[in-house]
């Protein structure tokens, strides 16, 4: 297990400039915080949740971002065999958008 964690962080390294572009509007701790409590976002233990419905594995990163007026929950998920993938969750339903 210790050996697919090490694999994927070496792969989100190599994908972290196409990642980093796509990700721009993502929003600190403290703003993520406050949208939480100011219940503009759900928070990030529901968004988990329909990630790992989905895609099974382990969410080795998460982040709340922008996505034009909307609030998205992107999680970088690890699976059981190694592959990587990127889950996009409604920030404010928890409804699971899109896994690539």
């Amino acid at each position: 297990m210790m050996l697919a964690k090490y694999v994927a962080a070496l792969l989100l390294a190599g994908a972290g400039s196409a990642v980093a572009g796509e990700l721009e509007g993502c929003l600190s701790p403290e703003q993520r915080r406050a949208a939480i409590a100011g219940r503009q976002a759900i928070p990030l233990g529901k968004a988990l949740r329909a990630a790992k419905a989905h895609l099974g594995g382990e969410v080795v990163r998460a982040r709340l971002c922008k996505e034009g007026n909307e609030l998205v929950y992107v999680l970088t998920v690890l699976a059981h065999d190694g592959k990587v993938t990127l889950a996009t969750i409604d920030g404010t339903s928890g409804a699971f958008i899109d896994g690539r």
